[in-house]
């Protein structure tokens, strides 16, 4: 059973089942694979003894603001780096992605931002923060009142629905899909950064 208001919590055991509460706002995450980030000297090695500066997206914070029509969510997040060899001051800046994404596979938004970490003289290790911004309209994001019925329709034991789950209707769960959105961050990989990643 999925409460769409009210007080109750996930969790909670409710006449008719468990209550599972569902929220206009997108949950946030890193996608596989984009979460760390290496750089080589020189940028065509792949060998170990090459790598230049390595960074990892850390501490992902968000606040949600529902208020109005349209929801916007802002995510916070760290970058910590460290580099191989080098004493000298420096700066290396970073690509990163913030991007909507709905029914868990398609892209309805995406912005491109950089952060600028700065090693100090002598240091190996620097972190920098950097905020990213979603926005979606509430209609988009609010299941329709027929599928708010179907899903919160009180069952009672014996009854012939009682035993079947409202999310095993095709209409119900593709409405909850397009109604459902995530917001994700991830450093702006490249081809071949996305295969170090995954094959290392």
């Amino acid at each position: 059973m999925i409460t769409l208001a009210g007080c109750a919590k996930t969790g909670d055991i409710a006449e008719g089942g468990i209550t599972q509460v569902r929220s206009a706002c997108p949950r946030v995450g890193v996608p596989a694979g984009t979460g760390d980030i290496t750089t080589f000297n020189p940028a065509t090695s792949r060998e170990a003894s090459a790598i230049d500066v390595t960074a990892v997206l850390t501490n992902v914070t968000s606040t949600c603001d529902d208020a109005g029509e349209t929801i916007r969510t802002t995510i916070s997040f760290e970058v910590q780096a460290s580099r191989r060899q080098g004493s000298e001051a420096r700066d290396v800046t970073f690509p990163y992605f913030v991007t909507m994404v709905q029914g868990g596979s398609s892209v309805v938004s995406k912005r491109v931002g950089q952060v600028t970490v700065r090693f100090a003289p002598g240091q190996s290790r620097a972190s920098a923060t950097a905020t990213g911004y979603t926005s979606v309209s509430r209609a988009a994001a609010t299941l329709p009142e027929d599928i708010r019925r179907q899903i919160n329709q009180r069952r009672k034991a014996g009854d012939e629905t009682a035993a079947i789950d409202p999310l095993s209707r095709p209409e119900v769960r593709q409405a909850v899909l397009r109604a459902t959105f995530e917001a994700l961050v991830g450093f702006q990989l490249t081809d071949d950064q996305l295969k170090y990643n995954a094959t290392r």
